[in-house]
């Protein structure tokens, strides 16, 4: 059975990203980290899931984000891994942030991701010198 929880921290890190990143559109009063456990797959550490457009119309709400990490693979990853695994989900946001995703192809791929990374670990140098 897999067990879904909020993480408190985990949003805070992935708030941090979008900050240090410029993910300017997301709206993280509109998106929530969750870790999961007791999930059955073997490929997937992290998923990004969406409010779809008939559920926003059903609710009357807009668009809303769960980065949700997986937490028996994402745990084991290094710190560098993970924060990789949430800049990956991050950039299937679109700009729109109206419920739907940035596809792996053309955007969210290894070689953004990395560049993505390079440039969250080059502020972060940046900082540090200052």
């Amino acid at each position: 059975m897999i067990t879904y929880e909020k993480d408190p921290s985990l949003q805070v890190q992935t708030e941090f990203i979008i900050k240090r990143l410029g993910f300017h559109w997301i709206d993280t009063e509109r998106m929530v980290c969750m870790r999961s456990r007791g999930s059955k797959t073997r490929r997937i550490i992290a998923r990004c899931h969406a409010l779809s457009k008939a559920m926003q119309i059903a609710l009357d709400v807009k668009a809303h984000y769960i980065i949700e990490v997986i937490s028996e693979r994402y745990d084991k990853m290094s710190r560098e891994e993970r924060t990789k695994t949430l800049i990956h989900e991050l950039m299937h946001i679109p700009k729109t942030m109206g419920g739907g995703f940035r596809h792996h192809r053309p955007y969210v791929n290894r070689k953004n991701v990395e560049r993505m990374y390079e440039k969250f670990m080059s502020s972060d140098r940046q900082l540090i010198t200052i």
